[in-house]
């Protein structure tokens, strides 16, 4: 039997929480899914191989980046990303907005699309809804997300208004866009992204223009851009909620383990965050006991496992002491090591969350992870 191009299937609720599967030519992805960003056609510090040994169903590509090196074209004629980083599952590619919108003073922003200048070299490109769905087929993504403006969320509220409905039309251009890209169209899936920053009403707005527009999924922006969780949550009480059930919901950009639980909580189905293999390279894990500084000299001599509950070589081969001595001592292989643990932990996360919401007994098991997590 061929596999689908794109098909969710809801498999059980706990409250607003969710666990489904989405299927795909490329495979299975278990949702709540967490997405490694492999910006640049890798997972920093890991082997493709070992990024899917965690769990890891999906993986992200930044398109802002892989467009100005190696190059799209590029990547298309060495056989497209998937082959070009030896990851044959299912890959989604951002759609280069939120890079060019953080370059600041580097990029002008017109109806057309975004001028900007490479932090590379400073050589101009015009980044417009057509070239970013051209630019993603040709890396030959699985997931491809519309084009849009991600606007600071303490930005005025006529400047949010303004932005939201500009990334609106620009979404509809996208699927034109993408729909033009016949061959591709009907390999890969689109997804919407919805705006507003915390304006309840705006956000009704935009997502009643998406469902209008039609995508395969959803996805939240304008969060995790410095509002701070209290606020993230507050908008994610009502956020979810305006976008079609029947659909994936994708929370872009999140985040910490507890952002992670609290937005499950929520009716969120998906997320991506450079955080754990950030935090890797710089010495820090995730565990059910709450992130450990490996920086910290309490842990010269202590021979303890990082994390007890973790299969990861980290935690079985080598203790706290040794992972101490790899990171003060600027050695590669503690970024290895870190990045690993914190990759698994992520997905122990979701596959715990998944269990839960399938046993109907989420409630207890958020109450427990922040319990050990929070302290």
């Amino acid at each position: 039997m061929t596999a689908p191009r794109f098909a969710f299937t809801l498999h059980a609720t706990d409250g607003k929480a969710r666990t489904g599967t989405i299927r795909m030519m490329r495979g299975e992805i278990r949702t709540p899914a967490f997405m490694p960003v492999g910006t640049a056609a890798t997972v920093k510090a890991m082997k493709p191989e070992g990024v899917r040994a965690t769990g890891a169903d999906i993986l992200l590509g930044n398109t802002y980046h892989l467009m100005l090196r190696p190059g799209a074209e590029r990547v298309a004629r060495l056989g497209g990303l998937h082959r070009f980083m030896n990851w044959d599952r299912p890959i989604l590619t951002d759609s280069g907005g939120y890079q060019v919108m953080s370059l600041s003073d580097l990029r002008k922003i017109t109806e057309e699309g975004v001028t900007f200048a490479s932090h590379l070299d400073g050589s101009r490109h015009l980044l417009t809804p057509e070239r970013s769905m051209e630019i993603q087929r040709l890396l030959g993504s699985d997931i491809v997300m519309a084009f849009d403006e991600c606007p600071r969320a303490d930005a005025p509220r006529e400047v949010i208004a303004a932005s939201m409905r500009m990334s609106m039309r620009w979404a509809a251009r996208s699927r034109a866009g993408f729909d033009a890209g016949e061959d591709h169209a009907a390999r890969a899936a689109l997804f919407g992204i919805q705006q507003g920053a915390l304006d309840e009403s705006l956000r009704r707005e935009s997502a009643d223009v998406l469902r209008e527009i039609g995508f395969d999924g959803y996805a939240i922006g304008g969060l995790a851009v410095g509002e701070g969780q209290e606020a993230m949550f507050a908008t994610l009480d009502f956020a979810p909620g305006m976008l079609p059930a029947d659909r994936p919901r994708y929370l872009m950009g999140v985040g910490k383990p507890d952002d992670l639980v609290g937005a499950v909580e929520r009716g969120v189905d998906m997320f991506d965050c450079v955080l754990p293999t950030r935090s890797g390279r710089n010495g820090q894990a995730f565990t059910w006991n709450g992130p450990v500084n490996l920086r910290n000299a309490r842990h010269a001599e202590d021979t303890a496992p990082l994390d007890e509950r973790c299969p990861c070589d980290a935690c079985t081969k080598y203790g706290r002491a040794y992972l101490h001595h790899l990171i003060k001592s600027g050695e590669i292989l503690g970024a290895m090591l870190l990045t690993e643990h914190n990759l698994t932990f992520y997905q122990q996360l979701m596959a715990g969350m998944r269990d839960a919401i399938a046993g109907g007994r989420f409630a207890a098991f958020a109450t427990e992870f922040r319990r050990g997590y929070l302290g």
